[in-house]
């Protein structure tokens, strides 16, 4: 396992784009091979002085690009013999997921008291769908239905439309498109038992359940995208 050829660097630009820079340039010069195993998501982040967040949007650049390869259970290896342009491609999935922390579990606070009827009933056919597609592509586009829908119910234009925002750069961005493709793949799907409890909190009108309910979903999911790097060693 490489070591020894990181080291801390500033924080002056764009975080990940320097990470999976850094480590692009090693590769070409040689100093990592094609085979080599990399260090550890922790112990990368220890050596560049930088945070795990940080280095796992440089891991996905550099895995869409091809540059590196995850073998679950094993590790992250290299398996190309040169570097490719690592350019900035987008807002990175984990930041999508950390927005969404801090905006989503208030708003479902917020949508549990102004929900309607008629929304309710919208919110349990949708997930009448998320049941029947559980487990396969199909769930995305009923999930993304579901949290558009508690963004709607919060009557606040401005959170409704930061939420679809949200949704619409996690399609264009490439680094997040890539990495929720990885890990589709991986049969990562959303949890059909999380968004029970948020629909049952939204039905009883419950705002501290409702954003405990969808906080925790965020922090689950956020755990369930990191686990293609932290549970390699």
């Amino acid at each position: 396992m490489i070591m020894a050829k990181f080291e801390p660097i500033e924080t002056t630009e764009r975080l990940y784009v320097r990470v999976a820079r850094r480590i692009s340039k090693l590769i070409e010069s040689g100093n990592v091979k094609p085979g080599d195993k990399l260090p550890s998501e922790r112990d990368l982040a220890d050596m560049l002085n930088v945070s795990r967040p940080s280095i796992r949007e440089a891991l996905i650049a550099l895995e869409v690009s091809g540059v590196i390869e995850v073998r679950i259970g094993s590790g992250i290896y290299v398996c190309k013999d040169q570097s490719v342009p690592v350019t900035d491609e987008g807002v990175g999935p984990f930041e999508i997921l950390e927005m969404r922390l801090l905006v989503e579990p208030a708003a479902c606070a917020l949508a549990a008291e102004r929900i309607t009827n008629e929304q309710l009933a919208r919110l349990q056919q949708i997930y009448i769908e998320l049941e029947r597609t559980n487990g396969t592509q199909q769930m995305e586009a009923f999930d993304e239905q579901f949290h558009k829908l508690i963004g709607e119910a919060t009557e606040n234009t401005a959170i409704d439309k930061t939420i679809s925002w949200l949704w619409v750069i996690r399609g264009h961005s490439q680094l997040s498109r890539g990495y929720h493709r990885l890990i589709v793949e991986e049969g990562v799907y959303p949890r059909l038992d999380e968004h029970k409890k948020i629909l049952d909190a939204l039905m009883s009108h419950d705002p501290a359940a409702a954003k405990s309910a969808m906080r925790k979903h965020l922090i689950t999911a956020t755990s369930s995208a990191a686990q293609h790097f932290t549970d390699q060693q």
